[in-house]
């Protein structure tokens, strides 16, 4: 079933980085923000990488983001897919990221598993030149990466700011 990106990308001037996941979960398009189901380890792994308290609500979460200098996002506008299942996404449709990349000193860009890194390489990358770095997924559906082991991974995004 068709899709739209409901959620409006949150920066501000200060962003040096620019996280983007593939396209919102049911869940965060229902509540009209970014990783909004609850077992996405996102929040907790980003609040441990810069070691703070995880944010709950959706104005800490909004807080928390552009307090660490961070612009978030997703690479897709459209799509079809059933669910949250990143793997049934159809004729996808990529956000226009250049709003982002004019108004911000982005210093480096990463995405939040290999299906964003995916449609990236595909949509963005050629319009806008830019490498991305694909960090592990944070979904529940990639349970063979613990906790301890996503943080670890996350940590490069610190080395930027």
């Amino acid at each position: 079933m068709k899709q739209i990106h409901n959620i409006e990308p949150l920066y501000d001037k200060n962003a040096k980085i620019l996280i983007l996941g593939s396209f919102p979960s049911q869940m965060s398009r229902e509540t009209g923000f970014f990783y909004g189901y609850p077992k996405n380890r996102f929040w907790n792994v980003l609040a441990i990488v810069f070691g703070c308290h995880t944010p709950i609500s959706i104005e800490e979460k909004r807080t928390f983001i552009l307090s660490h200098n961070i612009a978030l996002w997703d690479v897709l506008a459209s799509c079809d897919i059933k669910g949250s299942a990143d793997s049934s996404i159809k004729k996808a449709k990529p956000n226009d990221i250049s709003p982002i990349l004019r108004a911000c000193d982005i210093k480096q860009i990463f995405v939040n598993g290999k299906t964003a890194q995916k449609y990236y390489e595909r949509y963005i990358k050629p319009k806008t030149g830019r490498k991305a770095i694909c960090l592990p997924s944070t979904s529940p559906a990639n349970a063979s990466w613990s906790l301890e082991r996503l943080v670890d991974a996350w940590r490069i995004i610190t080395d930027v700011l």
